[in-house]
């Protein structure tokens, strides 16, 4: 499988609680919401766009908890994304299941690192990650991240989980699908060095970074 990592980030790279300021806390963060302002059509078009491309996803149990109570209760047809949160596979990252699990979920068990690779190497399709911020630090410092899907918004907070906060070493990526939505958010897909981008009808010239 094509491990994806599906986020937003403010411009320093904070992707905590995007939502509202009560979705993440953690750390005495006060920032939260800073999606919500420049929220549009465009938004909402891309993102459903992500998970219509997902053949399972991964979550750490913090995300998977967040997202649970709203998205097992949307049940509005041609609504993409609650149909793919609800019927994909959902892959567990946690020491327990909890009692009363999503539908579809498999809890991953092992040693992440050496987990994911089974499942990468035993499944086709994409495995997505949305949120999951530790999960992400973990992936990406094993390598095992083959894109990133990224929705860069035109604001800044002071403090904030960030999504390469963990990198000790210098990666360089090349960059798909550039699009930009009309509240000023820019859209891209970056490729570590070495991987095939991404082809399609909307995709444009791959860009060294």
């Amino acid at each position: 499988m094509k491990l994806t990592v599906n986020t937003f980030l403010t411009l320093n790279g904070v992707m905590q609680a995007p939502g509202s300021r009560e979705e993440d806390p953690s750390g005495g963060f006060t920032g939260g919401g800073w999606l919500t302002p420049l929220a549009d059509r465009d938004l909402e078009q891309i993102v459903s766009e992500w998970y219509g491309m997902a053949d399972a996803l991964l979550l750490g149990r913090n995300t998977y908890d967040m997202m649970q109570p709203y998205w097992e209760a949307a049940n509005q047809p041609g609504d993409v994304i609650a149909t793919a949160l609800n019927g994909l596979p959902k892959y567990l990252v946690s020491a327990t299941m909890p009692p009363v699990p999503w539908h579809n979920t498999l809890l991953l068990e092992g040693e992440l690192v050496s987990s994911v690779e089974r499942l990468k190497s035993r499944r086709s399709g994409e495995l997505q990650v949305h949120g999951s911020y530790q999960l992400v630090q973990a992936l990406a410092a094993a390598g095992l991240v083959d894109a990133y899907r990224l929705l860069i918004f035109p604001v800044v907070v002071a403090q904030g989980k960030r999504l390469f906060e963990d990198i000790r070493e210098t990666a360089s990526y090349s960059v798909s699908q550039p699009q930009t939505t009309r509240s000023g958010a820019v859209c891209v897909t970056l490729h570590p060095a070495g991987l095939p981008a991404e082809t399609g009808s909307g995709s444009g010239p791959g860009i060294s970074v």
